[in-house]
């Protein structure tokens, strides 16, 4: 009779631990899932917090929708700006410059810079001249410009006179009401195309 129950307890012991083991493994899953689902919702957090600080204090991402920069920059091209370009330098004659418009500050525009700070532009039968000496346009120039004549223009401390390459079809500096780009209004510049083919830009 002794035996008997011995053997009945081990048996019910063996039934006992095997109906735990399934719930054991269960709430082992369960832990594990949530780890790894947390694991990932903090990596895109972090992916999205790190695109999010490129793109507001590194990178401008623009798409330029006329062609007032053709050829150097077809209508519909996409192109990243660089921020930090001006940071501890100033801008330079030629630098191709994403900026707010003076007119309209909620839109961006991209021109080219003509005329520095204290630069005197003037513009005489089409031809650009720089404190009286005509400027080599040359490398962007693809069109001869109209015989029309704009200026003198005096640019102040801190700003920028600015035209588009496509000379003959480009609303710039030469017809707004407010003429020149402040320094503080540069967004960045214009360094690469990546559409509708990866060009880097000068």
């Amino acid at each position: 009779m002794i035996e008997e129950k011995k053997s009945k307890d081990n048996r019910s012991k063996k039934n006992t631990s095997k109906e735990n083991e399934p719930k054991e493994n269960v709430s082992k899953k369960q832990p594990s899932f949530v780890r790894e689902l947390l694991s990932w919702v903090i990596l895109f957090a972090i992916a999205c917090a790190i695109a999010l600080i490129i793109n507001r204090f590194i990178l401008a991402n623009t798409t330029v929708p006329t062609g007032s920069m053709e050829p150097t920059i077809m209508a519909g091209d996409r192109l990243f700006g660089f921020r930090l370009s001006y940071t501890f330098s100033d801008p330079e004659r030629g630098d191709i410059i994403i900026f707010k418009f003076p007119d309209n500050e909620e839109e961006n525009y991209i021109k080219r810079i003509i005329g520095l700070p204290n630069d005197t532009v003037e513009i005489k039968h089409g031809v650009t001249y720089i404190n009286g000496e005509v400027l080599d346009e040359s490398d962007y120039l693809t069109v001869t410009p109209l015989d029309l004549n704009f200026g003198p223009f005096n640019v102040p401390e801190d700003s920028y006179f600015v035209m588009g390459d496509n000379r003959n079809n480009s609303w710039d500096a030469r017809f707004w009401k407010n003429t020149y780009v402040h320094k503080d209004k540069i967004v960045g510049k214009a360094v690469l195309k990546y559409y509708k083919k990866i060009e880097k830009l000068s």
